[in-house]
């Protein structure tokens, strides 16, 4: 990836933290690489470089900033706007695909040969997957470090890496400290909140307009698996190694993430999807910045800048949403999804669990949530504390429950059958990873899947920014609202004009609604 160096040294010369994420700042006379915004002094230009990736910054032989912490920087927006396999690939490594599956498992994924697709990110960030996912290992690891009692084997085997002395030379080579020693210069000692929380400030680029993402998020709270209350969202999750729980409160600055995890190796996966379903590596003035353009949006833009896509912990359970929400009331999507779940069996609790506290303890400010619908494929409740709350049924499961669990036509309940089998046999990708054009075709040949559905997953569950819905009923109410044309065949073409952010569009237009 080509850097202009005037670019990015204006950038760092004004401590721009809209750019966090986007590049890394190499200080080849102090050794160390920022973040754009970090408050150190400027260096020199003849002392700087400028890098893709943290990875690559580290390949290059420079250690972590200790005061601007670039490991915690919000990651570029272009990984989850890209279609293409290095914005692909870049999601899975994110997701823990390396960790787990090796970079065998992450080129099968995705189609291609470790060797073009070391070529490819190489070209790209500077970096191969190994690099690439070492230094998020060593972001856990760090996390872990300084903020939980956990012995230093444990630490290492969480992070993912495969033996207590690649963990310790990964962790001098990259912060320049032994594992010991960051944890006595961070200085401080977890906080109280009980025996399996985890407690980590998820950034974000400015702005964030909290309550939108929450009033999103109340209105389709589905019982047993999700609730918002007092300005904070809970969920439970389904991880590759276990179960867990998750409540994310918007704060000024950041969000602030508790976890509860039955595994600790699941701590960055976790991170990752709870960052995806906020959408918090967006780049929100990139997106308004084309929305006001539109002198409909422009009023709605400036009174609510910020506003992101919520997305999905989930890629299935947004495309059974979607189907069991088709041409239903609110009211009727939540009691046939509460069946399903009660029909299904428990998770395995969670029995394995460790206390950390990255953030100083926040003042919490409750946020107004207005009710808001959304036409065909409308939201589905509110739901029970924390503590109680679980992931949603994977697709193995659906496909075994009995008829009388799904209470809906016979369908309906055969098309959520037909995709679960899909799923379950790997033919259709509901992951980040997923190729969003095959993932669309596929999706369209199972009976009983229209364009609607197929756009409602592709926009939540594939995080396609650039996704119209112009037959669903609240776009056109808020089109209409707007002044804008309610007609599909009319207000579909309009909608060219918001390109590549049409489902931001979306997101707005239902608010109007």
């Amino acid at each position: 990836m080509e850097l202009d160096f005037e670019r990015c040294y204006r950038a760092v010369d004004s401590r721009d933290q809209r750019f966090d994420g986007w590049f890394y700042t190499g200080v080849t006379s102090t050794g160390i690489y920022c973040r754009p915004s970090c408050p150190a002094m400027t260096p020199k230009r003849q002392n700087v470089r400028f890098f893709p990736s943290a990875a690559a910054a580290q390949g290059a032989g420079l250690r972590a900033c200790r005061r601007c912490r670039p490991d915690a920087a919000p990651g570029s927006p272009q990984w989850d706007v890209r279609a293409d396999v290095v914005g692909r690939a870049m999601r899975l490594i994110a997701d823990g695909v390396v960790d787990r599956d090796g970079v065998p498992g992450l080129a099968g994924r995705l189609g291609y040969t470790e060797r073009h697709l070391h070529r490819m990110l190489r070209a790209e960030l500077g970096a191969g997957p190994l690099a690439l996912a070492r230094a998020q290992r060593a972001q856990t690891a760090r996390t872990l470090i300084e903020t939980t009692e956990l012995g230093m084997a444990e630490i290492a085997f969480a992070a993912g890496f495969g033996s207590v002395r690649q963990f310790n030379d990964t962790v001098r080579e990259v912060y320049g400290a032994a594992p010991s020693e960051l944890r006595t210069l961070r200085g401080r000692r977890p906080a109280a909140g009980g025996a399996g929380t985890i407690t980590l400030r998820l950034a974000y680029r400015p702005p964030l307009h909290a309550a939108a993402l929450l009033d999103f998020l109340a209105v389709r709270a589905l019982p047993g698996v999700e609730e918002v209350r007092d300005g904070t969202y809970r969920r439970g999750l389904r991880l590759p190694h276990g179960a867990a729980e998750v409540a994310l409160t918007p704060v000024d600055g950041h969000v602030s993430a508790t976890l509860r995890l039955a595994d600790m190796r699941d701590l960055a996966p976790a991170v990752a999807r709870c960052r995806r379903l906020l959408d918090l590596d967006a780049d929100p003035e990139a997106v308004d910045a084309t929305l006001a353009a539109d002198p409909a949006l422009a009023p709605a833009v400036r009174a609510e800048p910020g506003v992101r896509l919520p997305r999905a912990v989930d890629g299935f359970e947004m495309a059974v949403r979607a189907i069991v929400g088709q041409q239903v009331s609110v009211r009727s999507a939540r009691t046939t999804l509460t069946r399903l779940l009660h029909s299904t069996p428990d998770l395995r609790p969670v029995d394995q669990e460790v206390l950390v506290d990255e953030s100083a303890s926040p003042n919490r400010k409750p946020l107004d949530h207005r009710a808001e619908g959304r036409g065909e494929g409308r939201g589905e409740g509110q739901g029970e504390g924390w503590g109680g709350l679980r992931g949603f049924p994977g697709a193995e499961e659906v496909v075994r429950l009995p008829d009388a669990a799904f209470g809906m036509p016979g369908g309906r309940r055969e098309t959520i059958r037909a995709l679960a089998r899909a799923v379950a046999d790997g033919e259709i990708v509901l992951d980040p990873g997923g190729d969003r054009q095959e993932t669309g075709r596929r999706l369209l040949a199972v009976p009983g899947i229209g364009a609607w559905t197929a756009g409602y997953v592709a926009m939540r569950a594939l995080g396609d920014p650039d996704v119209f819905l112009p037959t669903d009923l609240a776009v056109r109410r808020g089109g209409a609202a707007l002044g804008l044309p309610d007609d599909p065949k009319t207000l579909d073409p309009y909608a060219d004009r918001w390109r590549p952010w049409r489902s931001y569009a979306v997101i707005r237009l239902w608010r109007a609604a």
